[in-house]
């Protein structure tokens, strides 16, 4: 008589319990789908001008444009990879001119980057320098043929210097103007 009882009681919450197993199920694909859609997308190719690339990608709600160039020459510093040099537009701050040596500097490391006659002064934090003044680096490079970069090796050892090619900067540069315009927030 109990079992029995207990059956018709599972008789009657089985459409119960299916319809709540389907209305998570289908909750669950919608959540799946959500996180896809916000996942980070990875950068976007906006172009390659000569030897220089431009992009974008999106830091939180924030869109991030930058152009950059691979060090055609490398001396000094033994093995490295992904030399770059590099000018960022963020809302927060435009011009931001970096390179990468593809080794960490000694604290306090100083670099300068050369276009033609003008000397550029870099600080380093890490495997990074930037320019000093984004805006004068910008306008060397529209002018210029090639940047050279020379700087303390790793540990401090030694010259290491970069040279990047200036060809179709001024187009990199200006497609990430016209994807991130000054003035925007």
């Amino acid at each position: 008589m109990a079992c029995s009882t207990l059956i018709e009681g599972m008789k009657r919450l089985l459409p119960l319990i299916l319809a709540l197993g389907s209305l998570i199920g289908v909750s669950g694909e919608v959540l799946a789908q959500q996180q896809r859609a916000a996942a980070p997308a990875g950068p976007r190719a906006l172009g390659t001008f000569q030897d220089w690339t431009a992009a974008t990608y999106n830091e939180g709600s924030n869109k991030v444009c930058y152009a950059f160039a691979r060090a055609e020459k490398s001396e000094g510093g033994g093995r490295r990879q992904n030399v770059m040099l590099t000018v960022t537009h963020r809302p927060q701050g435009r011009d931001q001119v970096a390179l990468r040596a593809g080794y960490a500097y000694a604290r306090n490391a100083e670099v300068e980057l050369k276009v033609g006659a003008t000397e550029l002064p870099f600080y380093t934090a890490n495997d990074n320098a930037f320019a000093r003044d984004g805006g004068k680096a910008v306008t060397a490079f529209r002018g210029g043929a090639n940047a050279v970069a020379s700087g303390p090796g790793p540990q401090g050892r030694g010259t290491a210097v970069d040279t990047f090619s200036l060809s179709g900067f001024t187009a990199a540069y200006e497609a990430i103007g016209k994807e991130c315009p000054a003035g925007r927030r």
